[in-house]
């Protein structure tokens, strides 16, 4: 196991994961019954019924047979991934032959996500898939584009003409088939995985959501070219980006081992005035929870 998770709560948003860059990466929202990306699968993960992948890469989507065969051997229901479309068929390929090792392929349930196609986890919660700025080149030269995610929550609020109408009235208009409330979307927690800035920073769900956590994977000064061949998040880019954000709080992730977290901080400090400074802070700096331990057959 890479370390002790990382927990953190803001007003209806409660998180817990692990983000080192090169290392391990995900993010769970247990009251969503959500999560984004499996890094090596923590014991954790085994109770979530949907995981959002970001992208392939190891320290994101190491787990994935893990998670799958672990969730059979406890008796959960089969979980479901939803993985760039591109994915689908490779994942699917690696628990066929993960089986030709361990002897049983476990049931899985691996959908395409699809950028701006809203999943319906239930009737009140949607997550949508965007782009992000982090093509992943593959072994045959093909290229495939990482995906952030947005949890949504939507409600029906009555429209205003309506909000002085009594209960009878109100049901009448629904019997003649008037339309008297209207969709509301609140974006809950934002993923955007591994990624460089990008335009996607300027979609409403992204910068408004109450809770984004974006990625910051170089602090040094020596490392901006670093950053742009691997398409990450410089903290100097920080001091353009973060004053166009709305958020509530913004959680940065993936900072590399090569980094004290210490010298992260102070690092911000130094590119962002207080105001914005104040709603904004590293993800691996919040009250750690201690790891229970693995599942047992004894």
């Amino acid at each position: 196991m890479a370390g002790p998770l990382a927990e953190f709560t803001h007003d209806d948003v409660h998180l817990l994961g692990f983000s080192r860059a090169g290392e391990e990466s995900f993010v769970i929202a247990p009251e969503l019954n959500l999560a984004f990306d499996v890094g090596r699968c923590d014991i954790e993960l085994l109770g979530v019924d949907h995981v959002c992948l970001s992208h392939g890469h190891m320290d994101h989507a190491a787990g994935l047979a893990y998670y799958f065969s672990q969730r059979m051997f406890i008796d959960n229901a089969p979980g479901h991934i939803y993985a760039p479309a591109p994915l689908v068929e490779p994942i699917q390929r690696l628990l066929r032959l993960w089986a030709d090792i361990d002897g049983h392929e476990p049931p899985a349930n691996i959908h395409a996500a699809e950028p701006d196609m809203d999943i319906q986890l239930r009737r009140n919660l949607i997550v949508r898939p965007f782009r992000v700025n982090h093509p992943c080149r593959r072994h045959d030269r093909s290229t495939v584009h990482a995906l952030g995610f947005t949890a949504i929550e939507v409600r029906k609020k009555i429209l205003d003409e309506y909000r002085e109408l009594t209960g009878p009235q109100i049901v009448e208009l629904k019997k003649q088939g008037v339309e008297i409330t209207r969709r509301v979307e609140i974006p809950l927690v934002t993923y955007c995985g591994d990624t460089a800035v990008g335009d996607f920073l300027k979609r409403d769900h992204v910068r408004n959501s109450k809770v984004l956590l974006l990625e910051c994977t170089f602090i040094e000064p020596d490392h901006r070219a670093r950053a742009r061949a691997g398409y990450h998040i410089h903290i100097d880019d920080l001091a353009d980006v973060l004053p166009r954000l709305n958020n509530e709080h913004i959680l940065l992730t993936h900072v590399s081992r090569r980094t004290a977290l210490s010298a992260a901080r102070a690092a911000l400090k130094r590119r962002v005035p207080p105001e914005i400074a104040d709603r904004v802070s590293f993800f691996m700096t919040h009250r750690r929870k201690r790891r229970p331990a693995p599942p047992s057959d004894t």
